[in-house]
C-alpha cells in the first residue's frame, strides 16, 4: 500500500513537471557544476598550505604541474599565492554563474509546474458533479487549491533539486576525502546513516501531525469563508459574538496542533544539532591525531575540516528536506483527492436531440445519500410549450425534480427515468442539456461584476439593447436605471449590494438571455411583491413564445394560471390538474388557496384576468 501511494505521488509530480523537465534537468546540471566548483577551493587551500607555504611535493596531476611550471615557480611563493587567490576568485565567479542559471531554471520549471497544476485543478473542479461539491466545504477546497499547492511548489522548487544536489555532494566530497585519508573519512561517513535514519523516524511522525494540522487549517478557512459569505445574516441576528467564539475555538485548535508540531520540530532540530556537533568534533579530533602523528599534512587537515563542514550541513539539511517532503506528501494526497474525483462524463452515444418536446418523469424514486426517500414513484408529463406549475411544502422534492432534470444529480439505476421527447436525458450531452434548460433559483448567485456583465453571462456576445430588453421583461430595468452607474453598477460579492427582489430579477434577465426552449423558475419570485410578480409573469407570457415553462412557488397567484399544476406532498404526487380542477377538490391545493387568497390577492387576480 505504501509503495503504491509513493508511486501515485511520484506520478502526480511527473504529470505536471514533464512539460518542463528539460529546463529542470538543465538547472540540475548547473547545480551539480556549482557543487563541483565549490569542491575545488579546499584543494587550492591544501596545495597552498602544503606546497607553496610548506615544502611538500605537489599532490597534483603531472600535466597540471607541467602546464603551469609549478616546480619552477617555487622560487616565488608570493606569485603562487597570488595565483591561488586568482584561482579561487575564478572558481567563485563560475560558481556564481552556475548558481544563477540553476536558480533561474528551477524558478521557471517550478512556475510552469504550478501553473499546469492550478489549471488542471480549476478545470477539473469545473467538471466535478454537483453532488461532490455538496459533500465538500468550499473553504476546504480553496485551502487545497492554494496552501497545499504552494507546499507542493516549494517542494519542487527547493526540496526536489536539493535532494539530487545533496546526494551528489555526498558522493563527491566523500570520494575526495577517501582519496586523502580513509580512516577520517570512515568516521565522517559513519554519521551519515545515523542522521538519515534519525530523520526518517521523525519523518513519519511529522507527516501525521502535519496532516491533522492541515485539515484543521481547512476547517478554519471554511469558518472564515462561511462567515464572510453570510455576513448580512450574522449582522441581522447579532451573531457576532457567537461567530467570534466559534472562530476562536477552531483557531485555538489550529494553533495547538501547530504548537505540537513545533515541539516535534524543535526536538528534531535540537537532537540533529547535537549529532552534527558530535560529528564535527569527532572529525577534528581524529584529524588532529592524524596530523600530529604525521599521517596527514596540515593542508590535508584543513581540507578535511572544510569538506566536512561543507558536507555536514547539507546532510543535516537532508533531514529538513525529509521533514518538508512529509508536508509535501500530505499536500499531494490532498490535491490528488480532488484530481482523482470522478468528473461528469457523457456516454459514448450521447446525443443532442430537439429540446422543444414533451418532458416525461417516469416513476421517479430518489434518495440523497444518508437521508430518507425524497421522491417516491413520481410520474407525470409536461407538454412542450406549456406552462407547468409545481406546488409543495418545504422538503417535498420540488427543487430535486429540477436538479434531476438538469442532471445536477443522476438517477440511480432502477429508479425511473426522465425523457425529452423519446430520449432519456442520460443519453443527452450534459452541456447541451444545460444550455437548453434555463434555471433561476430561489437564491440566485450573482458575480462580483457589473449588472450588465451578470445579465450577459449566459450569452457573452449579446448587445446592450438585448441586455436591456431582457431586463425590461424581468421588470428590473427601471431599478437599474435608478442607480448612478446604471448597468455599469458593480454588484457586490454574491449580489450583496442589491435587494433580494432585484437579485432575483437580474437572475431572471440573465436566464432570459439564454433563450432556452425550457425555462425553470424555482421559487424565483419569492422576494418580490405580488404586483411585481404579476407584471413579470405577464411580460414572460408575452415574450417567451413557445418555450416550456416550469414554475415552482409557494404563492398560489404565481401558479394558478399554469396549464397544469402538480402538488407534491412528502415526495409523492398528491394532486395533478388545472387550477379549476384542483379548486373544486377538497385537497391540499384548495386549502392553500383558501389561506393565501386575501382580498388584496383577489383584487390582483381580477385585475390580471381583465
Amino acid at each position: 500500500m505504501g509503495d503504491r501511494l509513493k508511486k501515485q505521488k511520484a506520478a502526480l509530480i511527473w504529470r505536471f513537471l514533464k512539460s518542463s523537465v528539460g529546463i529542470f534537468a538543465l538547472a540540475l546540471v548547473f547545480s551539480m557544476l556549482n557543487t563541483a566548483l565549490n569542491a575545488v577551493t579546499p584543494q587550492v587551500i591544501r596545495v597552498a598550505v602544503d606546497s607553496v607555504i610548506g615544502k611538500q611535493a605537489y599532490s597534483l596531476p603531472q600535466w597540471l604541474i607541467s602546464a603551469f611550471s609549478l616546480e619552477a615557480a617555487r622560487s616565488d611563493p608570493a606569485r603562487l599565492l597570488l595565483a591561488s587567490a586568482g584561482v579561487i576568485l575564478a572558481v567563485s565567479v563560475l560558481s556564481g554563474i552556475c548558481s544563477y542559471f540553476s536558480t533561474m531554471g528551477v524558478s521557471k520549471s517550478s512556475e510552469n509546474f504550478v501553473k499546469a497544476l492550478r489549471d488542471e485543478l480549476f478545470g477539473h473542479i469545473q467538471r466535478l458533479p454537483f453532488a461532490w461539491h455538496s459533500q465538500n466545504q468550499t473553504g476546504e477546497i480553496i485551502q487545497r487549491c492554494t496552501s497545499d499547492v504552494d507546499v507542493i511548489r516549494n517542494f519542487v522548487s527547493n526540496q526536489l533539486l536539493e535532494v539530487f544536489r545533496t546526494v551528489f555532494l555526498i558522493v563527491l566530497s566523500m570520494g575526495i576525502m577517501f582519496s586523502m585519508n580513509v580512516k577520517i573519512s570512515l568516521v565522517a561517513l559513519a554519521f551519515i546513516p545515523v542522521v538519515v535514519i534519525y530523520s526518517s523516524v521523525f519523518y513519519s511522525k511529522i507527516a501525521k501531525r502535519f496532516r491533522v494540522a492541515d485539515e484543521a487549517e481547512g476547517e478554519l478557512s471554511s469558518t472564515v469563508q462561511e462567515n464572510l459569505t453570510g455576513v448580512r445574516v450574522v449582522r441581522a441576528f447579532g451573531r457576532e459574538g457567537f461567530e467570534i467564539d466559534r472562530f476562536d475555538e477552531r483557531n485555538d485548535k489550529f494553533a495547538g496542533l501547530w504548537i505540537r508540531l513545533g515541539r516535534l520540530m524543535s526536538a528534531y532540530w535540537g537532537i540533529g544539532d547535537l549529532i552534527t556537533g558530535l560529528q564535527i568534533l569527532t572529525v577534528i579530533v581524529m584529524g588532529v591525531i592524524e596530523a600530529v602523528n604525521g599521517r596527514i599534512t596540515l593542508g590535508e587537515f584543513l581540507a578535511f575540516v572544510s569538506y566536512n563542514a561543507t558536507l555536514v550541513w547539507p546532510v543535516r539539511g537532508l533531514g529538513r528536506i525529509l521533514s518538508e517532503m512529509s508536508k509535501a506528501g500530505v499536500s499531494i494526497e490532498r490535491v490528488a483527492y480532488i484530481l482523482e474525483a470522478q468528473p461528469e462524463q457523457d456516454s459514448a452515444d450521447s446525443v443532442e436531440p430537439p429540446m422543444n418536446r414533451d418532458i416525461g418523469f417516469h416513476h421517479i424514486n430518489f434518495t440523497y445519500e444518508g437521508q430518507k426517500p425524497v421522491l417516491q414513484d413520481i410520474d407525470f408529463t409536461i407538454r412542450a410549450g406549456s406552462t407547468f406549475a409545481i406546488l409543495g411544502g418545504t422538503g417535498s422534492g420540488k427543487s430535486t425534480l429540477m436538479h434531476l432534470l438538469d442532471r445536477l444529480y443522476d438517477l440511480p439505476p432502477e429508479c425511473g427515468s426522465i425523457t425529452v421527447g423519446d430520449v432519456d436525458i442520460s443519453k443527452i450531452k450534459r452541456s447541451y442539456l444545460r444550455k437548453n434548460i434555463g434555471m433561476v433559483l430561489q437564491e440566485p448567485f450573482l458575480f462580483s461584476r457589473t449588472i450588465e456583465e451578470n445579465i450577459r453571462a449566459t450569452r457573452p456576445g449579446a448587445t446592450k439593447e438585448e441586455v436591456r430588453h431582457a431586463a425590461q421583461i424581468a421588470c428590473v430595468d427601471d431599478a437599474v436605471e435608478d442607480f448612478s452607474n446604471g448597468y455599469e453598477t458593480i454588484v457586490g460579492e454574491r449580489g450583496v449590494t442589491l435587494s433580494g427582489g432585484q437579485k432575483q430579477r437580474v437572475a431572471i434577465a440573465r436566464m432570459l438571455m439564454q433563450q432556452a426552449p425550457v425555462m425553470v423558475f424555482d421559487d424565483s419570485l419569492s422576494a418580490v411583491d405580488s404586483e411585481t410578480d404579476a407584471q413579470i409573469r405577464a411580460a414572460l407570457k408575452t415574450n417567451l413564445g413557445k418555450s416550456t415553462v416550469i414554475l415552482i412557488s409557494h404563492r398560489i397567484t404565481t401558479l394558478m394560471q399554469a396549464d397544469r399544476i402538480l402538488v407534491l406532498d412528502d415526495g409523492k404526487i398528491a394532486e395533478l390538474g388545472t387550477h379549476e380542477e384542483l379548486i373544486h377538490k377538497d385537497g391540499i391545493y384548495k386549502s392553500i388557496y383558501d389561506i393565501q387568497m386575501s382580498s388584496d390577492d383577489r383584487k390582483l387576480l381580477e385585475k390580471e384576468v381583465d
